[in-house]
């Protein structure tokens, strides 16, 4: 993975119901580093380099032209080409804009009231170290692998430029690692609603595939890399003293804000309870 590029991330999700989606800039190709405040500095993780885990030895490698992995993926790009115009297609370009604000916003009816980054910095300071961490465990896997991105496989509509998209590489998703990072970590700061909070994670990475910005080894590979990074947070002391903080910050957050809008949800819903590919 190239180092990032850092552009305004104007997607902003008008959860369907509009019918419409405002488009005002680009997005990052891999997880965004742009905070709650707006800056643009990358959070200081909370692991040194050494207790970072080697996700190169633990995934298996991206797949070879004619393997059938390979193939399988090209499949699966041109089959869910067909999603282009459509609600999911307009809930995976929103799901582009992978700013922590966003994240939350995208995690509001999993969770189960709106989640303002504002109102929780607690929260968004756990999940900026954390997606921190993630960013460098994933980096090298990318470089080693160096995989081609489908659309410069085979031919086909893409939600996000494409000439941005291709400064990067492919595999394993940057988004998809960031939205299992931040869904493993919330459903342990929420356990009773952790079914939906997973299935949020799941369609944030299915997004990409929906967008025709990854293959579909790429996503998987990402949630792989998310589960790993998780895992050795548990290790830091630092972590789990700021999960706990979160944990608390949002319990207070969830008896004190109105639940989410059931009829939004119930859309949103209906959108990611089926797999795309």
């Amino acid at each position: 993975m190239p180092q990032h590029t850092h552009c305004p991330l104007s997607y902003r999700f008008g959860l369907l119901l509009a019918g419409a989606l405002i488009l005002g800039g680009c997005a990052s190709a891999d997880r965004p580093t742009r905070t709650a405040d707006g800056g643009t500095k990358e959070p200081v993780g909370y692991l040194a380099a050494a207790q970072l885990p080697q996700a190169t030895a633990v995934l298996p490698a991206a797949p070879r032209a004619g393997s059938a992995r390979y193939e399988a993926d090209r499949q699966i790009f041109k089959a869910t080409r067909q999603w282009q115009g459509t609600p999911r297609w307009t809930l995976a370009t929103s799901d582009v804009d992978g700013a922590t604000p966003a994240m939350l916003r995208g995690f509001s009816c999993a969770v189960g009231v709106p989640l303002d980054a504002a109102q929780l910095p607690q929260l968004v300071n756990l999940l900026d170290r954390a997606g921190a961490d993630a960013n460098h465990v994933n980096t090298p896997v990318k470089l080693a692998n160096r995989r081609q991105r489908p659309f410069q496989i085979d031919d086909g509509a893409v939600c996000e430029s494409k000439e941005h998209l291709a400064k990067s590489f492919d595999y394993p998703s940057g988004h998809a690692t960031w939205s299992w990072t931040i869904g493993l970590i919330l459903a342990e700061l929420a356990p009773d609603r952790a079914t939906g909070i997973d299935l949020r994670a799941r369609a944030y990475a299915d997004s990409r595939v929906v967008c025709g910005a990854h293959n579909h080894s790429a996503i998987e590979a990402g949630a792989m890399n998310a589960a790993i990074v998780v895992a050795a947070l548990h290790a830091s002391p630092a972590f789990r003293q700021d999960a706990e903080s979160a944990r608390r910050e949002l319990a207070v957050y969830r008896q004190s804000t109105a639940a989410v809008d059931a009829g939004q949800c119930a859309v949103e819903q209906a959108l990611i309870s089926t797999t795309p590919y």
